[in-house]
């Protein structure tokens, strides 16, 4: 009877320690689970926290660039090139010519210095029609740059000349005047211009206003050369040249005491009594 109570017991003894182990066991498989899940946790957590860092270290990161699909530049239509206007030909101003004048004369308020390398001083005063677009100063000064050319006469020894102005003696007069004028003061001295042409009179040269202004249809040169000729060839006369001279051949420069304006028969226009070398141009006397 005693052996079996200490048996039982015993029993309810064991029973009690497997209890209480079980009891302790679950907490401890409790606390282990807490751990493990916590440590993997953490693991999971720094693996999370180094690759922030990293990534913190390495700079912002920057996400690939997106390729847009490339379009294609459409090529320009070209647009068709104007055409170019010409530009137009100014249309020379026509020189009108008066064909008469007052017959009356301004002249020249203007005085010189001699020009010449020798020969004879003639004394010369300028004279312009009145009511004509020209300066009686202004012609002036051209004709004086005219005697002083170095293919004049007075270059060459041929004579001295002065341009002198009104009051002062003068050996002659170039007078520039319309075709009535010029007709009527040649007509004076037996001469016959017919409105064209100039001459050389008891008291000096009388130039008409158009060969003046328009030149010669047989010079090929402008005007303003064409005066040169006119100048040279009745002073020419003044300076004791009375005759005219003809062509010296085809192809040779005219001589200034020729009367060009009626034809060259040949030889070359010219405006001057010496040559670029200084030789005299001359030919056949003809009147």
């Amino acid at each position: 009877m005693g052996k079996r109570r200490a048996a039982q017991q015993n029993r309810r003894r064991r029973r009690g320690r497997q209890r209480r182990r079980g009891r302790l066991a679950l907490p401890a498989l409790a606390l282990a689970l807490v751990s493990l899940c916590g440590g993997a946790a953490l693991a999971h957590y720094q693996g999370q926290d180094e690759r922030v860092a990293a990534s913190s270290a390495a700079g912002p990161v920057t996400p690939p660039p997106t390729t847009a699909p490339a379009t294609p530049t459409p090529t320009p239509t070209p647009k068709p090139k104007a055409t170019p206007k010409p530009t137009p030909t100014p249309t020379p101003k026509k020189t009108t010519v008066p064909q008469s004048g007052a017959g009356t004369f301004t002249t020249a308020q203007a005085t010189g210095t001699p020009v010449g390398a020798g020969g004879t001083l003639r004394r010369y005063r300028v004279q312009v029609e009145d009511g004509v677009d020209i300066s009686a100063r202004e012609a002036a000064a051209e004709i004086e740059r005219i005697l002083a050319h170095p293919r004049g006469w007075a270059a060459h020894g041929r004579g001295r000349f002065q341009l002198v102005s009104a009051g002062e003696n003068a050996d002659f007069v170039i007078r520039i005047a319309t075709p009535d004028t010029a007709d009527r003061l040649c007509a004076a001295n037996g001469m016959n211009t017919h409105g064209e042409l100039n001459c050389e009179t008891s008291t000096g040269v009388v130039v008409n206003l158009k060969r003046w202004l328009l030149g010669s249809p047989t010079f090929a040169g402008p005007p303003h050369e064409y005066r040169h000729l006119i100048i040279n060839h009745e002073v020419g006369h003044e300076i004791g040249l009375r005759r005219h001279m003809g062509c010296p051949g085809p192809g040779r420069l005219a001589p200034v005491m020729m009367q060009q304006i009626k034809g060259l028969n040949g030889c070359r226009s010219n405006a001057y009594p010496y040559d670029e070398e200084g030789i005299y141009i001359e030919g056949p006397l003809v009147s």
